[in-house]
């Protein structure tokens, strides 16, 4: 067409004016070139040798104003040799002779944007760290990728650029209602001041009115306590968040406190498979699966008043038996039927944290090749940015629980209220 005509005559005219050196008509030569490649064992990699070597004689020339050892009157400056210096491509490994000039210096203008490597192979060591690969995994990788290795202080450099994606998530604005938030906290070892320490990372996740499910906040603590939970959920309320309906967590006493001082007129769910596991603790072995059997099936029934009762029958049954066990049912059945409150919400998914069980379980997975944190930031950023495309795609999947369904309760909330 007429336009690609006069875009390739304006790009001519541009090499001719900013490259003089590159008028001559190199055609005949660029065949032999082409037809030598062919017979190299690897002709791409060939190719960017010999251009990346052509460039920088074309752009060191026209910076000095002459050929190498041309007498010109116009020559700014001399060549003074060459130095090595090394460029990783997804082709490979290539050791440049990058020529010296006396004067002004001289760095080719295709590395100056990324010296270490390409944006691209920065994008596949990223992917492969948020998919926690352990560094010497790196520079296997890096190795296969045809780049002759790849430092430790490499992959730190490139994953820092993680950082400013990791800070956005885990301060953005938040929504100002959230129907159900699921609180867990899960351990890793991270190194701190030359020790290694168990720390917990609590991970909250919320869902949202529309019923799509996100991760709000990822917070390291050094101990579980109520006013470690008590800033977390200060932070989420400065982030926007004013109104949750049901917090589903553990029996945690400092957890519970904080759930229940910052989130005014909010119920509190006790998981019921933390609180299983609590009762199952007191029976004996050779019990345990029929007791188990049973015991699920408080958590079944249509209503309270149903499960209450049913509840009941089992503690009549067993009190005698089992009396540690009966005690603690008694204690905290009533904290763990709040979801019943909630008929229009689908109560397999907000009687228990098991779908935040399963996000801790995807996040040990990556983490397990790690084994030992060298710095708590170093964690996060790799959580946190696994995290993110977590909640990429739930944003994108079917819902977790139907929108009808959270209007449908929310009416149902407001008439009560």
């Amino acid at each position: 067409t007429g336009d690609s005509k006069m875009k390739v005559v304006r790009n001519k005219n541009f090499i001719e004016e900013e490259y003089p050196m590159a008028q001559n008509n190199h055609t005949p030569f660029l065949k032999k070139m082409l037809i030598g490649f062919m017979t190299e064992p690897d002709p791409l990699y060939a190719m960017l040798e010999w251009l990346t070597n052509e460039l920088m004689k074309l752009e060191a020339e026209n910076k000095v104003g002459a050929h190498k050892g041309e007498h010109c009157p116009t020559r700014t400056t001399h060549f003074s040799g060459t130095r090595v210096r090394r460029f990783d491509t997804r082709l490979g490994t290539i050791y440049l002779l990058v020529p010296k000039l006396r004067k002004g210096g001289y760095i080719p203008f295709f590395v100056t944007e990324r010296k270490r490597s390409e944006q691209a192979l920065l994008q596949v060591v990223q992917e492969a760290f948020i998919n926690g690969v352990s560094t010497r995994k790196m520079e296997r990788l890096a190795q296969s990728l045809g780049i002759e290795s790849f430092s430790a202080s490499q992959v730190s450099e490139i994953t820092k650029d993680l950082n400013e994606q990791v800070e956005w998530f885990r301060t953005r604005p938040l929504e100002k209602e959230y129907p159900v938030i699921w609180v867990d906290a899960l351990y890793e070892k991270v190194r701190c001041e030359r020790h290694i320490i168990s720390m917990a990372i609590a991970v909250v996740q919320g869902l949202t009115s529309e019923g799509n499910r996100e991760i709000l906040a990822v917070e390291p603590m050094y101990a579980e306590s109520e006013d470690t939970y008590t800033h977390l959920f200060e932070q989420l309320k400065r982030r926007g968040v004013e109104t949750v309906w049901l917090c589903i967590s553990d029996a945690h006493t400092g957890l519970k406190n904080a759930i229940q001082k910052c989130f005014l007129g909010s119920s509190w769910q006790r998981c019921k498979v933390h609180f299983m596991r609590n009762i199952l603790v007191h029976i004996p072995h050779k019990e345990k699966e029929s007791f188990a059997a049973k015991l699920k099936q408080i958590w079944y029934q249509p209503d309270q008043e149903c499960a209450k009762q049913y509840a009941h029958l089992i503690i009549q049954e067993y009190q005698d038996r089992f009396p540690q066990a009966i005690a603690l049912l008694e204690e905290g059945l009533e904290d763990s039927l709040q979801f019943l409150a909630f008929p229009h919400l689908d109560q397999r998914k907000t009687s228990s944290t098991n779908s935040l069980e399963r996000v801790h379980k995807e996040i040990r997975r990556r983490t397990r090749v790690v084994g030992i944190f060298p710095t708590t930031d170093s964690y996060l950023r790799l959580v946190t940015s696994y995290l993110i495309e977590y909640t990429e795609d739930w944003m994108s999947s079917k819902k977790y629980i139907s929108s009808e369904a959270i209007t449908k309760q929310q009416v149902e909330l407001l008439k009560i209220a």
